[in-house]
């Protein structure tokens, strides 16, 4: 690696009147946010929408509940603007995983049926598949599919699970703990082709990808907007294309639920639904500010610098792999066989991260004891610190976590592993 390639930095984005980006953020400015892409960050813009309508709905309840539907399918056309999707196929929901569990609960009866997910999928999403295997009496197949696998390996490893007894495909648009993209167009197709549904658990996918759906053969895509789209939290997309979206009710039987899809979705009795409506005011922010074009290529310029920075200290500190030879060291590049812009991964020491609950324990040490909030994660084994960057981030967070946060994870990693040649005693 050269010097240059590691010291060069993007400019920092700022706001119009010249002040960082970070400024339109109410971010605790103690602390390195370095994890958008876990929980999102809402700008104040959108925070105060959300309150303005808020206290609209307090002050008027009976005049404003009989009204929410309308104005849901207003803020519902706005995002399927901003996804490049039709109105008419897009449903709102409060997160991907509610999305995919209103999937699983309107699905016809598969006596036996399989579904087919991947090693790589989320948590919450998979458990929901498994119950559902459970309820129809089969089972859940998993395509195992190595972190550096290109499109070609990914889709013959996803489609070779497939046979008679498939039901379902589920398959993540974007990884949540490694970061890759899936073949979804691909895989898409070969389903279709098959006649076995596919569900796409895009929640990474808005905001990161301009027009996530384009060329996706799915009948279902769940997608959150509080990440990338820094809208509120419990805001999410249901995009359903094809006959069996006719299949699909709210999780919460209302009095539209007569209505035709995605219409049923606008009415769900007294839940605070300001989210739903607020989210324009974020997605109008970026565009306003810098537009979402500029936006997406800082945020995928700063990711790569972060981890070049992020890598070159660990290398520094361990004395393995900086030159990014492709070796295992902890100072290797990650070979990340489809990469997701704006985000990265980089390999923490050997001891760190080894499984998803040693992962989430250093993530819940970080804002005390480093002064940042970061993702760690793990796959086969090995653990990561995930970067996701926005426009608010800017080069000296990465600075600082090479500087101050890497020689205490590194001395983490010594005392785990000390612990464990102690445990083997």
């Amino acid at each position: 690696m050269s010097e240059t390639q590691t010291t060069t930095a993007p400019r920092p984005l700022l706001l119009a009147d010249g002040r960082p980006a970070v400024e339109a953020w109410s971010l605790d400015p103690a602390l390195r946010h370095l994890n958008h892409g876990s929980f999102g960050a809402v700008p104040v813009v959108a925070q105060e929408r959300q309150s303005l309508l808020r206290a609209e709905m307090e002050r008027s309840p009976v005049v404003w509940f009989p009204e929410l539907p309308r104005r849901i399918a207003a803020a519902r056309a706005d995002i399927a603007g901003f996804l490049r999707v039709d109105s008419g196929d897009l449903a709102l929901v409060p997160n991907a995983s509610a999305g995919a569990s209103t999937v699983y609960a309107s699905l016809d009866h598969r006596p036996g049926g399989e579904i087919v997910v991947t090693d790589h999928g989320y948590g919450a999403v998979t458990m929901g598949a498994e119950r559902l295997a459970r309820r129809w009496g089969g089972r859940v197949r998993t395509a195992r599919v190595p972190l550096d696998a290109d499109e070609e390996q990914a889709y013959e490893a996803v489609v070779a699970e497939f046979g008679d007894a498939t039901a379902l495909v589920v398959l993540d648009h974007i990884t949540s703990a490694t970061a890759r993209r899936m073949p979804v167009g691909r895989i898409g197709a070969e389903a279709r082709r098959r006649g076995i549904p596919l569900l796409v658990d895009g929640a990474h996918a808005p905001g990161l990808i301009a027009a996530p759906l384009d060329g996706v053969d799915c009948d279902f895509w769940v997608g959150n907007l509080h990440k990338w789209g820094c809208a509120p939290r419990g805001t999410a997309a249901l995009v359903a294309r094809g006959p069996l979206r006719e299949r699909l009710y709210p999780l919460i039987d209302s009095w539209a639920a007569a209505e035709p899809f995605p219409d049923r979705f606008d009415q769900q009795g007294t839940l605070d639904s300001t989210g739903y409506l607020a989210a324009p005011a974020a997605l109008d922010l970026v565009e306003r500010m810098w537009g979402w074009d500029t936006a997406r290529a800082y945020m995928d310029e700063l990711a790569g610098y972060g981890e070049r920075v992020v890598r070159a200290a660990f290398a520094e500190r361990t004395g393995d792999g900086s030159e990014g030879d492709g070796s295992e060291g902890v100072g290797s590049a990650v070979d990340v066989g489809m990469p997701v812009p704006g985000m990265r991964l980089v390999r923490l020491p050997d001891g760190l991260g080894r499984t998803r609950i040693e992962a989430d324990a250093l993530r819940d040490r970080a804002p005390g004891e480093l002064g940042v909030e970061a993702a760690f994660t793990s796959f086969g084994g090995v653990g990561y610190l995930r970067l996701s960057a926005h426009v608010y981030n800017t080069p000296a967070d990465y600075e600082y976590f090479a500087e101050a946060c890497v020689p205490v994870l590194c001395e983490w990693a010594r005392a785990a592993r000390d612990g464990d040649r102690y445990g083997a005693a």
